[in-house]
């Protein structure tokens, strides 16, 4: 990427956007390389709940990327043109996209038996939370009924946080 371009990316919030890919990469990465055997029935259940969680992540993810359409950004701050979202997915959780990624982690740690990657998907879902704290600020600031509906949505995990 030409410095022309990166600076820009970075004035708007784009270390964001360059950490979390790489962390993405990784919590799929450290499953792989830190697994476990499965041959306890302890260990086939935990499988099996990693399967649930990844088979509720993928349609989460499918759903917040067709309602966010050609509004969709990897930044923090919302596009000019974006619409708040308040209906589909985005009426049970502020940031579906977030958990999605968040309970992806953890379904795909689990599924491989890698305690490794559990911990990971955690520190993930901090580094999730704190993006959206920011990108809050924006969405604050863009929209005004935002408020209202952050009383309403819990913001990664419905009716919990």
């Amino acid at each position: 990427m030409s410095k022309s371009r990166l600076v820009p990316m970075i004035v708007r919030d784009g270390w964001w956007v360059l950490v979390q890919f790489p962390l993405i990469a990784l919590a799929y990465f450290l499953p792989v390389w830190f697994r476990d055997d499965p041959q306890t029935l302890m260990g086939q259940f935990v499988r099996f709940a990693g399967a649930g969680l990844l088979l509720v992540a993928v349609p989460m993810a499918l759903s917040a990327f067709a309602t966010l359409g050609r509004f969709l950004t990897p930044f923090p701050r919302p596009m000019e043109k974006a619409r708040l979202r308040e209906r589909g997915v985005y009426g049970f959780v502020r940031h579906p996209l977030y958990s999605s990624i968040i309970i992806a982690a953890a379904g795909w740690a689990l599924w491989s038996l890698s305690w490794p990657g559990v911990v990971f998907a955690v520190f993930l879902g901090l580094f999730f939370d704190r993006k959206a704290s920011y990108e809050e600020y924006w969405l604050c600031r863009k929209f005004a009924p935002y408020s209202d509906y952050q009383k309403r949505v819990k913001k990664l995990i419905p009716r919990i946080y």
